[in-house]
């Protein structure tokens, strides 16, 4: 189980990047130079595999896919490994931005359990550029204590007026507005122009009831009891259900996005054969196991999920049945116009 000590380590990994990253020449064949979601990789690992491999990890974090994207274009550093969401891989594999990896370098890929691997198929076809890292879902955190559970089957619990000021949604323009277009039992890739409209109706007549868009916040907002519902990933929610057992998390009947978070190797990799002793490293069982017990989401690693006890294989709110699965979608790329579309309505309402 992680405790609030998760947080602390995560503080103490934040100011290492500023020693980590952009320090040294990054053509050192002795360094790997890595980019990843925050508080995504627990911290002490980097310290193991540099003593382990005398490698020094100059590692990047970020908080958003977009922000991943826009950093990885902007050029300025040349990144050997990086981790985000399955469609910003799924872009830049399109953009030939990525590399294959060569996985008899990386014999502890055999821990990956193929189910997770036909699931990666959906951005990255033959399974040759990416490993997966984590998955899980989107769906609605909530307080039993203040909401009554036969409510939260659909989305729609979340523009109930009773709840006004005691709703949190993500910080993030395609989960938030995932929701409103399920509710319009639309694809959450749409690019109907009158659907993402009608999606902006929905979530300008919401916005007076919700507390906040969060996106790391969310568990300990709702561990304290500071909200009676929240649109959150289901890592988040299983964290903070170990917090607080007042708190239950659900995957609403309209459906909801599944998302992989997967390594690559970027085009801009300098260091390959580090890239791989990492990605190595990575799908280790002990490294894994201890990963796992940090990050809390679900794991496509079967050597970790072998070892867990049956009672948290059995957590679906860790790791959601395939019924839950199949009725979600995966997001996929957006073309320039809409993500430009999308932007605009962003603004929209958070200007409201």
């Amino acid at each position: 189980m992680k405790t609030i000590n998760k947080w602390v380590a995560a503080l103490t990994a934040s100011c290492c990047l500023i020693l980590l990253s952009g320090c040294g020449n990054e053509n050192d064949p002795n360094t790997v130079t890595v980019l990843n979601y925050g508080k995504y990789l627990e911290p002490t690992l980097i310290d193991q595999f540099e003593e382990e491999t005398g490698i020094t990890v100059k590692y990047e974090e970020y908080e958003s896919p977009e922000e991943m994207y826009a950093k990885y274009k902007a050029g300025s550093i040349h990144y050997d490994v990086a981790c985000t969401s399955d469609y910003i891989i799924q872009k830049l594999i399109q953009e030939d931005e990525t590399i294959p990896i060569d996985f008899e370098k990386i014999p502890e890929f055999s821990n990956i359990d193929e189910t997770y691997l036909a699931y990666c198929r959906n951005f990255d076809p033959d399974n040759s550029r990416t490993i997966p890292y984590f998955f899980g879902t989107v769906g609605v955190l909530y307080n039993k204590t203040m909401v009554d559970p036969a409510e939260t089957d659909t989305w729609n619990v979340l523009w109930d007026k009773k709840y006004a000021g005691q709703i949190i949604m993500e910080n993030s323009v395609r989960d938030t507005y995932m929701v409103a277009e399920k509710l319009l039992n639309a694809s959450c890739n749409t690019t109907d122009r009158d659907i993402l409209d009608r999606s902006l109706d929905l979530l300008l007549e919401q916005k007076p009831l919700v507390y906040s868009y969060l996106s790391d916040e969310t568990a300990d907002w709702m561990a304290a009891g500071n909200a009676a519902l929240a649109e959150v990933y289901s890592g988040e929610a299983a964290y903070a259900e170990s917090l607080n057992e007042d708190l239950a998390f659900t995957v609403p009947k309209e459906g909801s996005n599944m998302w992989v978070d997967a390594w690559f190797i970027p085009k801009t990799c300098r260091n390959k054969k580090n890239a791989e002793l990492f990605l190595n490293y990575l799908c280790r069982a002990d490294v894994a196991m201890t990963n796992f017990d940090y990050v809390y989401y679900a794991t496509p690693n079967k050597a970790v999920y072998q070892q867990l006890d049956p009672e948290m294989q059995q957590d679906e709110t860790i790791f959601p049945t395939k019924e839950t699965l199949d009725n979600c979608e995966f997001f996929q790329p957006l073309d320039e116009i809409t993500t430009n579309y999308y932007t605009e309505l962003w603004e929209a309402l958070k200007a409201y």
